[in-house]
């Protein structure tokens, strides 16, 4: 089968097994366009809850798979490809923050979305890219312990100053390797594009952004702005979606080697075989770990 071929069988199995396919921004273009769902993790968690299908599928990596299950304990949840993991999120796990929290017991611990199910059960706050400083500023502690991104964590004490942010050596070593002299280099190359970074990023680049936000943010700011030009500072990919759904702007990458593998590793035939059978993982939580893992979900969601 060639792409055009697939597409339409993963299509027709969707309609036939009644699934939900969930695609993560970073996905492919081939796999966002069979998806019923595209966006940031969370957002897509939502989505899975609201929809009526019992099956779910997730193109992303694991702790987006899992985030679905914990707000739809009651559907079957498939992660497409079983390698697609996320380093920052298996960075820290839940006895080394459980040891932290013992040395620094009056602190809040605020944990990123990026986290595995198993640490966020020892975590008071969860919080996306984009809900981040809102949620921050509402905690009713004036000492945070932000996990696991350094570099998401050191924007957010920018933004609220008025709390004292400990923060730990974390986070997404694919934003994280972007320098400012890349930067500087895709600045000089095209000096009338607006500069469009993820938080994720280092200070040092975050710094040199005309706007700074979430994957979502990113993609709605440049297609409501009336600019034409724009260097995107997150996975490359959302250059390629965004060129093709605003053909009449540029879009060009801050760096080269913004590319995270995990997020590649999922293909077309990784959701046809999840469909048919013969691949894919199911995602299995037992109820303790779940029921622990909701606590600071649902406190995002009532804060957020």
């Amino acid at each position: 089968m060639n792409i055009t071929e697939l597409q339409k069988a993963i299509i027709d199995l969707k309609k036939e097994k009644d699934i939900c396919i969930l695609a993560h921004s970073y996905q492919t273009r081939e796999i966002t366009e069979i998806a019923d769902f595209t966006g940031d993790s969370f957002q897509l968690s939502v989505k899975a809850s609201e929809v009526k299908n019992k099956t779910v599928i997730m193109c992303g990596v694991r702790f987006m798979a899992e985030t679905v299950k914990l707000l739809s304990p009651e559907k079957t949840v498939y992660l497409a490809n079983p390698i697609a993991g996320c380093p920052m999120a298996e960075q820290m796990d839940k006895e080394m923050i459980s040891a932290v929290k013992e040395q620094y017991p009056d602190y809040t611990v605020v944990a990123y979305i990026n986290t595995t199910t198993d640490l966020k059960t020892v975590c008071d706050v969860c919080v996306t890219s984009s809900s981040a400083v809102k949620i921050v500023k509402k905690i009713d502690n004036k000492n945070i312990l932000f996990i696991p991104d350094c570099n998401l964590g050191s924007y957010v004490a920018k933004q609220v100053p008025e709390k004292n942010i400990m923060l730990l050596q974390g986070g997404c070593p694919i934003h994280a390797r972007v320098t400012a002299k890349e930067a500087d280099e895709a600045i000089s190359l095209h000096p009338n594009a607006e500069v469009l970074v993820h938080p994720e990023c280092v200070p040092a680049v975050t710094a040199k952004a005309d706007f700074v936000g979430s994957t979502s943010a990113i993609m709605d700011y440049a297609k409501k702005s009336e600019k034409k030009e724009f260097i995107i500072g997150t996975e490359i990919s959302i250059a390629t979606h965004l060129a093709y759904e605003c053909p009449d702007k540029k879009f060009y990458t801050i760096s080269k080697n913004l590319i995270c593998p995990n997020m590649k590793a999922t293909t077309l035939v990784d959701v046809y075989n999840t469909m048919t059978g013969n691949g894919g993982e199911e995602i299995v939580l037992d109820e303790e770990t779940m029921t622990k893992a909701r606590v600071c979900i649902d406190k995002m969601i009532e804060l957020g």
